[in-house]
């Protein structure tokens, strides 16, 4: 019998890059886009609870991890990473299959940004609080905390970035911010999952210079997400709805006419509660 959790990887190149993707199971394709400073690794749980009804693919984000740009690092584009979707989609969907997309915090941005191309390579695309201060009662509030971010960094590296954006998130709450988000488990983690969050980590200067600003102001194509709504759910953390990210979320729900889903734990829950958040994920991606 095959092992549906065994893990094949792989080498993408793409315009500027090469993508390391890692797929699991068998079943029609799941792209899982990793957000923050997070890898592949950081879906390692989730992808081997959902490989026995879907082909699982997970992969490090072009200038992260195993994912080396061909030139210098240069501000990130939502665009551009939705065109590396597409051609990994190509790839593990040669057939041209639909696939279903699940993107959480800046991926979710990334997710929007692939559902508003046009129809066809899509079945249906899970956005887990999208940071888009467009869709904010105050989009300025939302543009200047970013920007506080990345100035924190330049001025005083990524501690005092963290701590700026975890203030600014939630300021009262304490909810982690968006980065090498903390695993679930309370025990000392295994050597390999060690490795797999300095690898995440190391990720973080990449995020806050050229990902956090970027992505957070991007413009949405409102338009064409309406038109696409049907395959849209927005997804919102149980303990984090009165939060930057999961306002925005709910704030695009309202403007395109989507679905909201409810997830367990906050902005972080798929590493807060990996288990419950497949289950959940699981039902939004089965619901007709």
């Amino acid at each position: 019998m095959t092992d549906r959790t065994a893990v094949r990887t792989g080498l993408l190149r793409v315009d500027g890059a090469t993508l390391h993707h890692e797929v699991r199971g068998e079943g029609p394709l799941l792209v899982m886009m990793p957000g923050g400073s997070a890898d592949a690794g950081i879906y390692d749980a989730i992808a081997a609870d959902l490989a026995d009804r879907w082909t699982v693919a997970t992969f490090d984000p072009r200038g992260y991890s195993r994912s080396p740009l061909d030139g210098l690092v240069t501000d990130q584009s939502p665009a551009t990473h939705a065109d590396d979707i597409v051609r990994l989609i190509d790839l593990l969907s040669p057939d041209g299959d639909p696939a279903a997309l699940f993107g959480s915090s800046s991926s979710a941005v990334v997710a929007l940004a692939a559902l508003a191309r046009p129809p066809g390579r899509l079945s249906r695309v899970v956005a887990h609080e999208p940071p888009v201060v467009a869709l904010l009662p105050d989009p300025e509030a939302g543009r200047a905390l970013f920007a506080a971010v990345r100035e924190a960094f330049r001025r005083d590296g990524v501690a005092a970035a963290m701590t700026t954006m975890a203030a600014g998130l939630a300021p009262e709450e304490g909810e982690a911010a968006p980065g090498p988000e903390r695993a679930a488990a309370e025990e000392a983690p295994t050597p390999e999952q060690a490795a797999t969050f300095r690898r995440m980590h190391a990720n973080l200067p990449v995020f806050l210079e050229h990902v956090l600003c970027p992505f957070s102001g991007y413009a949405p194509d409102l338009v064409a997400l309406k038109a696409s709504a049907a395959h849209l759910v927005v997804g919102v953390g149980r303990d984090s709805r009165a939060l930057l990210p999961a306002v925005a979320a709910e704030g695009l729900a309202r403007r395109v006419g989507a679905g909201v889903a409810e997830f367990p734990g906050g902005h972080i829950g798929l590493t807060e509660h990996p288990r419950a958040f497949a289950a959940r994920l699981r039902d939004v991606l089965a619901a007709p």
